[in-house]
Parts: C-alpha cells; structure tokens; sequence
C-alpha cells in the first residue's frame, strides 16, 4: 500500500476503494484521529461535495463543519459518542451547500438539545435521515418535538428518514404513555409513514420509539412484547428486552418480521411464558418449530434459560448458521443436560465460539458436544 499511497501526488483522483482489507492492516494505516485542537488546515477542501465518515465524537463531527469544507452537500457521519463532547466553541455559521445529512449514533446519550441546534444551520436541507437514542429526559420524542425542534426549521426538507428512541424514567412524567397518542402527533406532522412501540423494560423504566417506514436501518436495539406487524427487511441485529417474559409467539414474529436476522440478544430474567403452549397427544408440550436461516450469532448471557432452550431445542427452533453463543455456564448445562441431549446437539454442532461471563478452572466437559470449537 505505501508503495502506492506514497509514490507520488494524485491530484486528479476522485475515488479510492480498497478490497479484502484485513483489520489488522487497517489498524496500522488508518489509526484514530481526532480534529480536536488541531488547525482547520489539518483537513481542509474546498472541492469535497460528498462525505461518508465515522468519528469518535460529536465534537469532530461539529469540527467538519466549521467551514472547512465549503462545498459540502452531502454529509453522512456516524458519531461513537455525542455525550463525550466538549464545551469548545464551535463555528456556528449557517451551511448553505449542505442538501444531504445523515447523522447516526447508536449509543444511548443525554445531550439531544445539540442536535436541533446543528440542524437549524441547514436552512436548504433536503434529505434528512437521523438514528438518536436518547436517555435521561423527562418527556419523550414524539411528533410533536419533531416538528417544533426540528422540521419548522427546515421548510425545504423533502424527505425525513429516522428511528429517535427515547428512555425515559416513568416516574417523571405526569401521563401515562399511550402508543396511539404518540402515533397521532406523528400523523399530526403529515409523518403517515411511521411506526411507533412503547416497552416498558422495569419497573421505572419505559422506552418509546419511533421510525420511519419502510425502516430504513440495520440495527435495532431495543424490541419488546409488543410491536407492529411489518417487516424489518433490513435489520441484522436485533436486542429483545421487556419486563414481562417472552412467549413461544413472540419468537414466531421475531423470524417473520425480520427475515435478514443474524445477531439477536435476549435481556430477559422473565421465564417464558406458556399460555399459547400445545398439548401433544402424549400430553408434552407441542410448538411450532420456528426456523432463523441466517442467525449466526446468539446472545443469551442477561436471559432466562428458557429462552436458551427455546433455541437450542431443535423441536421448537432450527438455527442452522450459528456460530458464536454468548451463555452462562451452568443455564447451559441444565438445558443440554450436561451436554448430552439429543434434541439441543444439532442447534450447537455448528458453533466455532462459545463465551462465557464466568471463571472456568479446568472445565472441559462441554468440548465433545461442540465439535467446532
């Protein structure tokens, strides 16, 4: 690569592409950079109209628009962490060439009231997307502050694409949360289009979403009991977590609403509940047996057991590609049998990783059971 990237100056080069990259090679050519307290010289254009970048806060984010980026249309960036920003005085100066923004972080952070005032500079936005999880605040995010923090600002706007999640403490709020209430001030804002679920995740502790449809993203961190019937054609990663437990059900629409599924975490300390459970005529318990064609990963380590067998059970789930399981020693025990039942061995013969939160000295007894490891 430096014999390339070094030879010389290309100063009629418009695209760089780099294939079958290995991360260890691109830790030692691209290591991390942080614009903070560096002259705007440092990464300056003045021809740059499309930009697509991760940084590490929203610091950077707000430093590559400061002005040194004069025509700068269209700006995709994904912020790590918004809430590691500094008190720095940033450029506050109004973008007029900006018509495209997308701005992505998928960490919960306190600090929204940045992003209004960053969006408010884009007077000739036209295409807006945002994914925000916010947490800390006494009110959520409905139509209602969509409308008055963000679109009265944007008269040109033509299209919003968004997932704003907001966790909120319930007993700070002085109304009870009502999903077709927030689904109203969506309509109100001529938002048709959206979706919107409310999950209760404790006893203090709700979570209340809402998104665009068709939704538009890969990644979904937070999906309860309830939730609409559409299809999430596009997410890969799925985090289930409610303060009530699962049913057999909720599985079923898990694989139908998200067809591309390939990484699922379960934070559920609920046992599954077995109301839709169906007696067989030797009066066992009778599922449908659900089947995940591209799960590869499983993550079980903050869920009851019964959803380890939920999986694992090849009567009740076929997960044929997975290949990492995150679990707790002893949950797994119990549900294989001590690692030798015969309904939970096709579910785990694929699986090259196998994690577990706890200390094991000299524990080998699961090793036959997981041929690949």
């Amino acid at each position: 690569m430096e014999r390339i990237l070094l030879v010389t100056v290309y100063p009629n080069l418009a695209e760089l592409k780099l294939f079958n990259f290995e991360q260890q090679i691109a830790s030692k050519y691209f290591t991390r950079l942080s614009l903070c307290d560096l002259p705007s010289t440092t990464f300056y254009s003045s021809i740059l109209t499309h930009l697509c970048i991760m940084v590490e806060t929203f610091d950077d984010c707000l430093y590559l628009l400061d002005g040194r980026l004069k025509q700068l249309a269209t700006f995709n960036v994904t912020v790590y962490s918004i809430d590691s920003s500094s008190t720095i005085v940033h450029n506050t100066d109004m973008l007029p060439n900006l018509n495209c923004f997308s701005l992505k972080s998928y960490f919960q952070f306190q600090q929204y009231e940045q992003i209004p005032l960053l969006l408010r500079r884009m007077p000739y936005l036209k295409h807006l997307t945002l994914y925000l999880c916010i947490k800390d605040r006494n009110r959520i995010i409905d139509g209602t502050c969509v409308q008055n923090d963000i679109l009265v600002h944007i008269p040109q706007l033509h299209s919003l694409t968004f997932y704003v999640s907001s966790y909120i403490d319930i007993r700070d709020l002085s109304h009870d949360l009502s999903r077709e209430h927030i689904q109203q001030t969506l309509i109100n804002i001529g938002q048709q289009n959206a979706a919107t679920t409310v999950n209760y995740l404790s006893m203090y502790t709700a979570e209340c979403s809402i998104f665009s449809l068709p939704f538009a993203f890969d990644y979904l961190p937070c999906l309860g009991n309830i939730f609409p019937n559409i299809v999430f054609n596009y997410v890969t990663y799925l985090l289930v977590e409610d303060n009530d437990g699962f049913k057999h059900e909720f599985f079923v629409r898990i694989a139908r609403s998200f067809p591309l599924l390939k990484y699922l975490r379960i934070f559920n300390i609920e046992p599954q509940v077995l109301a839709d459970m169906k007696l067989s005529s030797d009066h066992s318990q009778s599922y449908s047996m659900i089947e995940y064609p591209h799960l590869t990963s499983l993550d079980m380590s903050h869920g009851h057991q019964d959803y380890l067998e939920q999986f694992l059970n090849e009567t009740k789930a076929y997960v044929p590609c997975l290949t990492e399981l995150k679990a707790l020693y002893p949950r797994l025990k119990i549900v294989t049998n001590n690692f030798t039942r015969e309904e939970t061995r096709r579910n785990c013969a694929k699986v090259k990783q196998l994690i577990f939160f706890e200390q094991l000295d000299n524990v080998q007894d699961y090793y036959h059971y997981f041929p690949l490891l």
